[in-house]
């Protein structure tokens, strides 16, 4: 045994289970796979993953201190509800952190970024062609990650992460008011900011960011709207 390698394996095997079935069920809560207000039963998670209750009550409480899951006074366990009343303030943050991050991978970029840039906007261009709804989330992400990376202030690629996290299910719902069938034009838009982030246009790159996600906060809000979906209480 190593002087890093701490623990006996019994531990570092639960450990590595409450990882796993953390992972699962936090993709699965903000890909709506386990839609808001969904009962969680311990007994069936253990069974489910074929382990005991103690590393299922571990990831829980995981994902309980992301706000993912919530128990109840009768000690029910429950996925979170949307807080669709209060989401203004989700977009504001999510406003500035497309605008201030795009300006600054303008500013600071180095030719290596670009790579990795273009690499996922070729991701995602793939996964609108293919009508992965999944998968549009995940390379739109990692596009934007990319981008803020670029920028290298990681205080505000930290919080844009949180923030895509968050607003997964958000999402999920955006593209399914599209039918998952995205228009060109959500390719063409990453495209041209892009285009002004390798030309560090700097005040362009601001614009067409808050372009950009000011027009997917209104879509947002025209699908609530349309589909009542507060009284429903996601």
């Amino acid at each position: 045994m190593t002087a890093m390698d701490t623990g006996t394996p019994n531990e570092r095997k639960r450990g590595s289970g409450v990882k796993m079935v953390y992972d699962i069920l936090r993709d699965e809560i903000l890909d709506l796979v386990l839609p808001p207000g969904s009962a969680i039963d311990e007994v069936q998670l253990a069974e489910r993953f074929g382990m005991s209750r103690t590393p299922i009550r571990e990831a829980l409480v995981r994902l309980s201190g992301e706000g993912l899951i919530d128990t109840l006074p009768n000690r029910s366990t429950m996925v979170s509800n949307i807080d669709f009343l209060n989401m203004h303030t989700y977009f504001d943050a999510l406003v500035l952190m497309y605008r201030v991050t795009t300006q600054l991978a303008a500013k600071y970029h180095r030719p290596e970024d670009l790579v990795a840039i273009r690499t996922q906007q070729a991701a995602f261009a793939a996964a609108v062609e293919a009508q992965d709804a999944l998968g549009m989330i995940a390379t739109n992400a990692a596009l934007h990650l990319s981008i803020a990376e670029a920028g290298r202030n990681p205080y505000f690629t930290g919080l844009f992460k949180r923030l895509l996290d968050e607003g997964r299910r958000i999402l999920r719902l955006y593209y399914q008011s599209y039918d998952d069938r995205l228009p060109p034009q959500f390719v063409e838009e990453h495209d041209e900011m892009i285009a002004a982030i390798e030309s560090r246009d700097l005040d362009k790159a601001e614009r067409l960011a808050r372009e950009h996600a000011e027009q997917i906060v209104r879509q947002v809000q025209k699908l609530l709207v349309r589909e009542d979906r507060l009284d429903i209480h996601l």
